[in-house]
Protein backbone atom coordinates (compact mmCIF):
# COMPACT_ATOMS: atom_id res chain seq x y z
CA UNK A 1 0.00 0.00 0.00
CA UNK A 2 1.57 3.30 -0.88
CA UNK A 3 1.57 6.51 1.34
CA UNK A 4 -1.84 8.16 0.09
CA UNK A 5 -4.26 4.57 -0.15
CA UNK A 6 -2.87 4.04 3.76
CA UNK A 7 -3.62 7.62 4.72
CA UNK A 8 -6.80 7.56 3.03
CA UNK A 9 -7.52 3.75 4.71
CA UNK A 10 -6.80 5.24 8.30
CA UNK A 11 -8.81 8.78 7.51
CA UNK A 12 -11.95 6.20 6.77
CA UNK A 13 -10.87 4.12 9.70
CA UNK A 14 -11.01 7.15 12.38
CA UNK A 15 -14.48 8.43 10.53
CA UNK A 16 -16.19 5.39 11.36
CA UNK A 17 -15.08 5.33 14.48
CA UNK A 18 -16.20 9.21 15.41
CA UNK A 19 -19.28 9.73 13.87
CA UNK A 20 -21.86 9.06 16.58
CA UNK A 21 -25.82 8.47 16.06
CA UNK A 22 -27.57 11.69 16.55
CA UNK A 23 -29.35 10.66 19.71
CA UNK A 24 -25.81 9.56 21.54
CA UNK A 25 -24.83 13.25 21.32
CA UNK A 26 -28.36 14.32 22.08
CA UNK A 27 -28.95 12.39 25.67
CA UNK A 28 -31.87 10.88 26.39
CA UNK A 29 -34.09 13.53 24.78
CA UNK A 30 -32.72 12.50 21.41
CA UNK A 31 -31.67 15.84 20.34
CA UNK A 32 -28.24 17.23 19.34
CA UNK A 33 -27.29 19.73 21.22
CA UNK A 34 -26.13 22.17 18.59
CA UNK A 35 -30.28 21.94 17.88
CA UNK A 36 -31.00 22.97 21.29
CA UNK A 37 -31.97 26.23 22.43
CA UNK A 38 -30.35 27.37 26.20
CA UNK A 39 -32.54 29.32 28.62
CA UNK A 40 -32.08 31.23 31.41
CA UNK A 41 -34.68 32.58 33.43
CA UNK A 42 -34.77 36.28 35.06
CA UNK A 43 -37.16 36.63 37.79
CA UNK A 44 -38.50 33.82 39.33
CA UNK A 45 -41.84 34.09 41.11
CA UNK A 46 -44.85 32.34 40.23
CA UNK A 47 -45.60 33.37 36.95
CA UNK A 48 -42.27 31.45 36.22
CA UNK A 49 -44.05 28.11 36.69
CA UNK A 50 -46.49 28.54 33.80
CA UNK A 51 -43.48 29.61 31.16
CA UNK A 52 -40.95 26.76 32.55
CA UNK A 53 -43.71 24.62 31.53
CA UNK A 54 -44.56 25.74 28.41
CA UNK A 55 -41.33 26.06 27.38
CA UNK A 56 -40.06 22.54 28.62
CA UNK A 57 -42.76 20.84 27.28
CA UNK A 58 -40.67 21.81 23.44
CA UNK A 59 -38.07 19.28 23.17
CA UNK A 60 -35.57 21.82 21.98
CA UNK A 61 -35.10 23.56 25.47
CA UNK A 62 -33.12 23.19 28.23
CA UNK A 63 -32.62 25.55 31.24
CA UNK A 64 -28.84 26.47 32.34
CA UNK A 65 -29.23 29.42 34.93
CA UNK A 66 -31.58 31.27 36.94
CA UNK A 67 -31.57 34.62 38.53
CA UNK A 68 -33.79 36.44 41.29
CA UNK A 69 -32.35 38.72 43.92
CA UNK A 70 -34.67 36.35 46.95
CA UNK A 71 -32.77 33.23 47.47
CA UNK A 72 -36.04 31.09 48.48
CA UNK A 73 -37.78 31.22 45.42
CA UNK A 74 -34.56 30.98 43.71
CA UNK A 75 -34.02 27.76 45.31
CA UNK A 76 -37.58 26.31 44.79
CA UNK A 77 -37.21 27.11 41.01
CA UNK A 78 -33.65 25.37 41.08
CA UNK A 79 -35.12 22.34 42.36
CA UNK A 80 -37.84 22.64 40.18
CA UNK A 81 -36.15 23.74 36.76
CA UNK A 82 -33.45 20.48 37.53
CA UNK A 83 -36.74 17.89 37.74
CA UNK A 84 -37.72 19.38 34.26
CA UNK A 85 -34.23 19.18 32.87
CA UNK A 86 -33.59 15.62 34.15
CA UNK A 87 -36.79 14.97 31.85
CA UNK A 88 -34.23 15.21 29.05
CA UNK A 89 -30.59 15.08 29.91
CA UNK A 90 -29.94 15.72 33.58
CA UNK A 91 -28.43 19.37 32.88
CA UNK A 92 -27.99 21.05 36.29
CA UNK A 93 -29.51 24.45 36.79
CA UNK A 94 -27.03 27.59 37.87
CA UNK A 95 -28.48 29.88 40.12
CA UNK A 96 -27.68 33.62 40.45
CA UNK A 97 -28.24 36.38 42.56
CA UNK A 98 -26.96 39.38 39.84
CA UNK A 99 -28.61 38.54 36.27
CA UNK A 100 -25.54 40.11 34.75
CA UNK A 101 -23.68 36.81 35.98
CA UNK A 102 -26.16 34.75 34.04
CA UNK A 103 -26.28 37.06 31.06
CA UNK A 104 -22.48 36.67 30.82
CA UNK A 105 -22.46 32.77 29.95
CA UNK A 106 -22.41 32.27 26.47
CA UNK A 107 -23.88 28.91 26.34
CA UNK A 108 -27.31 30.75 26.83
CA UNK A 109 -29.01 31.49 23.91
CA UNK A 110 -31.64 32.90 25.12
CA UNK A 111 -33.73 34.71 28.57
CA UNK A 112 -36.74 34.77 29.86
CA UNK A 113 -37.89 37.88 31.64
CA UNK A 114 -40.75 37.49 34.55
CA UNK A 115 -39.53 39.96 36.99
CA UNK A 116 -41.31 42.94 38.10
CA UNK A 117 -42.48 45.36 35.41
CA UNK A 118 -40.04 47.97 36.76
CA UNK A 119 -37.21 45.69 35.81
CA UNK A 120 -38.19 44.80 32.50
CA UNK A 121 -36.71 47.78 30.88
CA UNK A 122 -33.56 46.89 32.44
CA UNK A 123 -33.22 43.29 32.11
CA UNK A 124 -33.95 43.57 28.29
CA UNK A 125 -31.61 46.04 27.02
CA UNK A 126 -28.89 44.23 28.92
CA UNK A 127 -29.94 41.05 27.43
CA UNK A 128 -29.74 42.14 23.86
CA UNK A 129 -26.53 44.02 24.64
CA UNK A 130 -25.32 40.27 25.48
CA UNK A 131 -26.56 38.59 22.66
CA UNK A 132 -29.66 37.06 23.72
CA UNK A 133 -33.02 36.44 22.18
CA UNK A 134 -35.71 37.62 24.57
CA UNK A 135 -39.12 36.12 26.07
CA UNK A 136 -40.33 39.06 28.52
CA UNK A 137 -43.85 38.58 30.13
CA UNK A 138 -46.03 41.54 29.63
CA UNK A 139 -46.87 44.24 30.12
CA UNK A 140 -43.96 45.25 28.28
CA UNK A 141 -42.60 48.04 29.62
CA UNK A 142 -43.31 50.56 32.81
CA UNK A 143 -42.82 53.68 30.95
CA UNK A 144 -43.71 54.97 26.85
CA UNK A 145 -40.04 55.70 26.75
CA UNK A 146 -38.52 52.72 28.08
CA UNK A 147 -40.87 50.83 25.71
CA UNK A 148 -38.69 52.48 22.58
CA UNK A 149 -35.20 51.92 24.17
CA UNK A 150 -36.23 47.94 24.29
CA UNK A 151 -37.94 48.38 20.33
CA UNK A 152 -34.22 50.33 19.85
CA UNK A 153 -32.10 48.10 21.55
CA UNK A 154 -33.40 44.69 20.41
CA UNK A 155 -33.39 45.99 16.99
CA UNK A 156 -29.96 47.04 16.89
CA UNK A 157 -28.48 43.72 18.55
CA UNK A 158 -30.90 41.61 16.01
CA UNK A 159 -32.95 39.83 18.72
CA UNK A 160 -36.13 37.93 18.69
CA UNK A 161 -38.12 39.35 21.56
CA UNK A 162 -41.58 37.45 21.92
CA UNK A 163 -43.73 39.69 24.28
CA UNK A 164 -45.81 37.48 26.92
CA UNK A 165 -49.10 38.62 25.37
CA UNK A 166 -50.24 34.99 24.79
CA UNK A 167 -53.86 35.36 24.08
CA UNK A 168 -52.96 36.34 20.32
CA UNK A 169 -52.08 32.57 20.42
CA UNK A 170 -55.69 31.39 21.56
CA UNK A 171 -58.14 30.58 19.24
CA UNK A 172 -60.86 32.44 20.78
CA UNK A 173 -59.06 36.03 20.50
CA UNK A 174 -57.25 35.29 17.11
CA UNK A 175 -61.05 34.02 15.17
CA UNK A 176 -62.33 37.26 16.30
CA UNK A 177 -59.64 39.23 15.14
CA UNK A 178 -60.35 37.57 11.97
CA UNK A 179 -64.20 38.14 11.86
CA UNK A 180 -63.49 42.03 12.36
CA UNK A 181 -60.58 42.53 10.12
CA UNK A 182 -62.81 40.31 7.53
CA UNK A 183 -66.11 42.88 8.37
CA UNK A 184 -67.97 40.32 9.44
CA UNK A 185 -70.09 42.72 11.59
CA UNK A 186 -69.44 46.04 9.43
CA UNK A 187 -67.26 48.67 10.25
CA UNK A 188 -66.33 48.89 14.14
CA UNK A 189 -67.68 52.14 15.58
CA UNK A 190 -67.10 51.00 19.67
CA UNK A 191 -65.03 48.81 21.73
CA UNK A 192 -65.67 48.89 25.26
CA UNK A 193 -63.38 47.15 27.53
CA UNK A 194 -64.04 45.57 30.80
CA UNK A 195 -60.71 45.59 33.03
CA UNK A 196 -59.87 46.75 36.46
CA UNK A 197 -58.61 50.10 37.76
CA UNK A 198 -55.39 52.61 36.69
CA UNK A 199 -52.49 52.94 38.86
CA UNK A 200 -52.36 53.78 42.24
CA UNK A 201 -49.91 55.76 44.76
CA UNK A 202 -47.84 53.04 47.30
CA UNK A 203 -49.30 53.79 50.20
CA UNK A 204 -48.37 50.36 51.74
CA UNK A 205 -46.37 50.95 55.52
CA UNK A 206 -42.49 49.90 55.07
CA UNK A 207 -41.78 46.75 57.43
CA UNK A 208 -38.17 45.12 57.56
CA UNK A 209 -37.24 42.57 54.73
CA UNK A 210 -36.73 38.78 55.02
CA UNK A 211 -32.82 38.02 55.45
CA UNK A 212 -33.64 35.86 51.98
CA UNK A 213 -34.75 38.89 49.90
CA UNK A 214 -32.08 41.86 48.71
CA UNK A 215 -35.03 44.48 49.21
CA UNK A 216 -32.47 47.49 47.66
CA UNK A 217 -32.23 45.16 44.70
CA UNK A 218 -35.81 44.30 44.42
CA UNK A 219 -36.51 48.09 43.95
CA UNK A 220 -33.88 48.36 41.66
CA UNK A 221 -33.91 51.59 39.58
CA UNK A 222 -37.68 52.91 40.98
CA UNK A 223 -37.29 55.63 43.45
CA UNK A 224 -36.45 53.74 47.05
CA UNK A 225 -39.41 52.68 49.41
CA UNK A 226 -39.78 50.77 52.67
CA UNK A 227 -40.45 46.61 52.17
CA UNK A 228 -43.58 45.24 52.41
CA UNK A 229 -44.52 42.26 51.60
CA UNK A 230 -47.59 42.54 49.42
CA UNK A 231 -44.48 44.31 47.05
CA UNK A 232 -42.77 40.69 46.84
CA UNK A 233 -44.90 38.35 48.41
CA UNK A 234 -43.46 34.70 49.97
CA UNK A 235 -43.72 32.04 47.34
CA UNK A 236 -46.67 30.92 48.51
CA UNK A 237 -48.58 34.01 49.58
CA UNK A 238 -52.38 33.61 47.98
CA UNK A 239 -52.40 37.03 46.51
CA UNK A 240 -49.13 37.64 44.03
CA UNK A 241 -49.57 40.12 41.80
CA UNK A 242 -50.72 42.63 43.92
CA UNK A 243 -47.26 44.67 43.33
CA UNK A 244 -48.49 45.62 39.79
CA UNK A 245 -51.52 48.02 41.69
CA UNK A 246 -48.87 50.51 42.76
CA UNK A 247 -46.98 53.39 40.90
CA UNK A 248 -43.59 52.86 40.28
CA UNK A 249 -43.68 48.79 40.40
CA UNK A 250 -47.03 48.39 37.76
CA UNK A 251 -49.28 50.45 36.19
CA UNK A 252 -52.72 48.87 37.54
CA UNK A 253 -55.00 46.16 36.15
CA UNK A 254 -55.10 49.14 33.64
CA UNK A 255 -51.28 47.78 32.14
CA UNK A 256 -51.67 43.99 33.79
CA UNK A 257 -54.91 42.76 32.34
CA UNK A 258 -54.75 46.05 30.01
CA UNK A 259 -52.06 44.65 28.45
CA UNK A 260 -54.17 41.62 27.55
CA UNK A 261 -57.30 42.99 26.43
CA UNK A 262 -55.91 46.66 25.04
CA UNK A 263 -53.48 44.40 22.91
CA UNK A 264 -56.29 42.34 21.50
CA UNK A 265 -58.15 45.71 20.63
CA UNK A 266 -55.20 46.77 18.74
CA UNK A 267 -54.50 43.58 16.75
CA UNK A 268 -58.22 43.58 15.59
CA UNK A 269 -58.22 46.92 14.58
CA UNK A 270 -55.08 46.44 12.84
CA UNK A 271 -53.28 48.96 15.05
CA UNK A 272 -50.15 46.90 15.49
CA UNK A 273 -47.90 49.68 14.79
CA UNK A 274 -49.60 52.79 15.58
CA UNK A 275 -52.10 54.05 18.33
CA UNK A 276 -55.02 56.27 19.25
CA UNK A 277 -54.60 59.70 18.81
CA UNK A 278 -56.58 61.30 22.20
CA UNK A 279 -57.24 60.27 25.23
CA UNK A 280 -60.09 61.69 26.97
CA UNK A 281 -60.95 60.77 31.27
CA UNK A 282 -64.00 61.22 32.65
CA UNK A 283 -64.95 64.91 33.97
CA UNK A 284 -65.38 63.07 38.17
CA UNK A 285 -61.82 63.14 39.78
CA UNK A 286 -60.62 60.38 40.72
CA UNK A 287 -62.57 58.42 38.62
CA UNK A 288 -62.08 54.08 38.35
CA UNK A 289 -63.47 53.68 34.73
CA UNK A 290 -64.69 55.87 31.76
CA UNK A 291 -61.69 56.83 29.62
CA UNK A 292 -61.96 56.45 26.23
CA UNK A 293 -59.43 56.59 23.62
CA UNK A 294 -59.96 57.20 19.95
CA UNK A 295 -58.33 56.35 16.99
CA UNK A 296 -57.56 58.44 13.94
CA UNK A 297 -60.56 56.92 12.01
CA UNK A 298 -62.87 57.53 14.48
CA UNK A 299 -62.95 54.33 16.38
CA UNK A 300 -63.81 54.99 20.66
CA UNK A 301 -63.00 52.79 23.05
CA UNK A 302 -64.27 52.87 26.85
CA UNK A 303 -62.18 51.67 29.59
CA UNK A 304 -65.86 50.74 31.55
CA UNK A 305 -67.78 47.54 32.98
CA UNK A 306 -70.29 46.53 30.40
CA UNK A 307 -71.21 42.94 32.23
CA UNK A 308 -68.52 40.94 31.85
CA UNK A 309 -65.10 41.44 33.73
CA UNK A 310 -61.51 40.98 31.37
CA UNK A 311 -63.31 40.91 28.28
CA UNK A 312 -63.83 42.90 24.86
CA UNK A 313 -67.03 43.75 23.15
CA UNK A 314 -66.97 45.29 19.72
CA UNK A 315 -69.74 47.00 17.88
CA UNK A 316 -69.82 46.78 14.32
CA UNK A 317 -72.42 48.39 12.01
CA UNK A 318 -73.63 45.28 11.39
CA UNK A 319 -73.09 43.64 14.64
CA UNK A 320 -71.39 42.70 18.10
CA UNK A 321 -68.68 40.47 19.36
CA UNK A 322 -67.77 39.84 22.88
CA UNK A 323 -64.80 37.96 23.25
CA UNK A 324 -62.67 36.86 26.54
CA UNK A 325 -60.89 33.87 27.60
CA UNK A 326 -63.68 31.66 28.18
CA UNK A 327 -66.58 32.76 25.52
CA UNK A 328 -66.89 34.04 21.88
CA UNK A 329 -69.81 35.22 21.19
CA UNK A 330 -71.89 37.15 18.60
CA UNK A 331 -75.46 38.48 18.15
CA UNK A 332 -75.45 37.11 14.94
CA UNK A 333 -76.57 33.56 14.83
CA UNK A 334 -73.52 31.44 14.11
CA UNK A 335 -70.94 33.66 13.56
CA UNK A 336 -68.86 32.49 16.15
CA UNK A 337 -68.25 29.16 14.20
CA UNK A 338 -67.92 31.07 10.61
CA UNK A 339 -64.66 29.40 9.34
CA UNK A 340 -62.17 31.74 8.00
CA UNK A 341 -60.57 30.81 4.37
CA UNK A 342 -56.94 30.16 4.17
CA UNK A 343 -56.69 33.27 2.02
CA UNK A 344 -59.20 35.74 4.05
CA UNK A 345 -56.74 35.35 7.18
CA UNK A 346 -55.83 38.33 7.57
CA UNK A 347 -53.86 37.61 10.99
CA UNK A 348 -50.61 35.56 12.46
CA UNK A 349 -51.75 32.31 13.33
CA UNK A 350 -50.46 30.73 16.16
CA UNK A 351 -51.36 28.12 18.47
CA UNK A 352 -48.70 27.97 20.93
CA UNK A 353 -47.46 31.08 22.05
CA UNK A 354 -44.32 29.01 23.53
CA UNK A 355 -43.64 27.10 20.24
CA UNK A 356 -43.68 30.25 18.12
CA UNK A 357 -41.07 31.91 19.88
CA UNK A 358 -38.98 29.47 19.92
CA UNK A 359 -39.81 28.90 15.86
CA UNK A 360 -38.65 32.55 15.48
CA UNK A 361 -35.56 32.20 17.04
CA UNK A 362 -34.80 29.46 14.77
CA UNK A 363 -35.81 31.35 11.63
CA UNK A 364 -34.50 34.24 12.61
CA UNK A 365 -38.01 35.93 12.34
CA UNK A 366 -40.72 37.93 14.30
CA UNK A 367 -42.51 36.22 16.65
CA UNK A 368 -46.54 36.98 16.71
CA UNK A 369 -46.21 39.53 19.62
CA UNK A 370 -42.66 41.28 18.18
CA UNK A 371 -41.01 44.00 20.23
CA UNK A 372 -42.45 46.73 18.65
CA UNK A 373 -45.99 45.43 19.38
CA UNK A 374 -45.34 44.28 23.00
CA UNK A 375 -44.46 48.40 23.37
CA UNK A 376 -47.29 49.99 21.13
CA UNK A 377 -50.15 48.22 23.61
CA UNK A 378 -47.99 48.81 26.42
CA UNK A 379 -48.43 52.88 25.40
CA UNK A 380 -51.90 52.34 25.05
CA UNK A 381 -51.93 51.32 28.73
CA UNK A 382 -49.30 53.68 29.95
CA UNK A 383 -50.95 57.09 28.15
CA UNK A 384 -54.37 55.43 29.67
CA UNK A 385 -52.76 56.06 33.17
CA UNK A 386 -51.40 59.11 32.38
CA UNK A 387 -54.70 60.74 31.25
CA UNK A 388 -56.75 59.58 34.17
CA UNK A 389 -53.75 61.04 36.58
CA UNK A 390 -54.14 64.52 34.71
CA UNK A 391 -57.63 63.90 34.62
CA UNK A 392 -57.49 65.82 31.12
CA UNK A 393 -58.20 65.58 27.44
CA UNK A 394 -54.76 64.94 25.74
CA UNK A 395 -53.78 64.30 22.05
CA UNK A 396 -51.57 61.50 20.76
CA UNK A 397 -48.92 61.33 17.88
CA UNK A 398 -48.53 57.61 17.48
CA UNK A 399 -45.71 57.91 14.92
CA UNK A 400 -43.58 60.66 16.64
CA UNK A 401 -44.49 59.30 20.03
CA UNK A 402 -44.88 62.66 22.15
CA UNK A 403 -48.13 64.14 23.57
CA UNK A 404 -49.45 68.02 23.30
CA UNK A 405 -49.43 68.21 27.02
CA UNK A 406 -45.83 69.02 28.19
CA UNK A 407 -46.64 67.23 32.03
CA UNK A 408 -48.04 63.86 29.96
CA UNK A 409 -44.20 63.85 28.00
CA UNK A 410 -42.61 64.58 31.60
CA UNK A 411 -44.71 61.13 32.57
CA UNK A 412 -43.43 59.24 29.49
CA UNK A 413 -39.93 58.43 31.25
CA UNK A 414 -39.13 58.32 34.94
CA UNK A 415 -36.00 58.62 37.01
CA UNK A 416 -33.30 55.98 37.69
CA UNK A 417 -31.70 55.96 41.07
CA UNK A 418 -28.27 55.87 42.12
CA UNK A 419 -26.34 53.40 41.15
CA UNK A 420 -28.54 51.96 38.06
CA UNK A 421 -27.91 54.28 35.21
CA UNK A 422 -30.31 54.49 32.46
CA UNK A 423 -30.99 52.58 29.30
CA UNK A 424 -27.54 52.95 27.49
CA UNK A 425 -26.81 50.41 24.31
Amino acid sequence: MNRRKFISSAALGAAAFTILPRHVMGGNGFLAPSDRINLGYIGVGKQVGTLLNGLMSLPETMVLAAADVDSTKLNSFLNTANKRNAEKSGQQVEGFKNYRDLLARKDIDAVVIASPDHWHAMHVVDAAKAGKDIYCEKPLALTIDEGRAMVDATRKYKRVLQTGSMQRSQHNFRHAADLIRNGYIGDIKEVNVSIGEPVVECDLPSMEAPAHLDWDSWVGPSLYRGYNPILSPPINAPEWALWRLYHGFGGGYITDWGAHMFDIVQWALGMDNSGPVSFTPPDIPKAKEGLYFTYKNGVKVHHKSWGKFNAIQFIGTEGKIEVAREFLTSDKTNLPKSAIAEKDRKVYYSENHYRDFVDAIKKRSKPICDVEIGHRTATVCNAVNIAYQLQKTIQWDPKKEVFDNPFANNLKSRPYRGKWDYLDF
